[in-house]
């Protein structure tokens, strides 16, 4: 874990040997002597209100683990919020959504199969919620409420079907923060992405049918945005 401000930091440093610049570094002034006007675009991840800050502030892009376009658009928002306050609104920003993909049609399975996502976020906005609380004022409800059941997380099961950390998630839940269902489904919520501002989505595939729904993203979904 680190502070907000050693991201920062962390941003500056990287940025700047990318460049090809001298950059100090825990007191040292450090550089990569090969480097000759390079560029490296440095993306953020981060829910809270001042990581998003900082996202939009310092950062090229935010990558927001949520595939729910309401959730992803009042992050995107408030990120690009904090970009026109420090006048870099006029640089490219870009916006990745990321969650699980399952393509089939056995919806209940298909939950079942991801509901560990839910829990691994709620690990996240249990933090959040220590910090900012979950009136409403700070945090979106939509992303709080759901985490009234959660009794604590067990690293052991992270990322994995099965995971009885996430017993607590509801099912609604999944289906927002995930995308499930048959491959208009996906087309029809990537779409909803796009318009809460995503350009990029990532998709994890921690399930038992990666291979199938990798297939169905490369024959039938991607090509349905090419061009568009």
């Amino acid at each position: 874990p680190a502070t907000l401000a050693r991201l920062e930091e962390a941003i500056g440093v990287i940025r700047g040997l990318a460049s090809g610049d001298e950059v100090i570094y825990d007191g040292a002034t450090v550089s990569i002597p090969w480097v000759r006007g390079g560029r490296l675009p440095v993306w953020v991840a981060g829910y809270g209100p001042k990581a998003l800050e900082v996202a939009g502030r310092v950062g090229d892009g935010l990558i927001i683990q949520l595939g729910d376009p309401l959730l992803v658009g009042w992050a995107a928002e408030a990120a690009r919020a904090a970009r026109t306050a420090s006048h870099r609104e006029s640089d490219e920003f870009t916006v990745c959504s990321v969650a699980p993909a399952y393509v089939g049609n056995d919806l209940s399975h298909q939950r079942d199969q991801v509901r560990w996502f839910g829990g691994m976020v709620g690990n996240h906005v249990a933090d959040l919620v220590a910090r900012y609380g979950s009136d409403g004022s700070a945090l979106p409800q939509a992303l709080t409420n759901y985490i009234a059941g959660r009794k604590g997380y067990d690293y052991r099961h992270h990322g994995r079907a099965g995971n009885p950390s996430a017993d607590f998630v509801p099912d609604d839940v999944i289906d927002r923060f995930c995308l499930l269902g048959d491959v208009g489904a996906h087309r029809s919520r990537l779409e909803e992405l796009v318009d809460a501002g995503v350009s990029h989505f990532g998709v994890y595939l921690m399930h038992d049918n990666q291979e199938e729904t990798l297939k169905a993203y490369g024959d039938k979904i991607i090509p349905h945005f090419v061009g568009a």
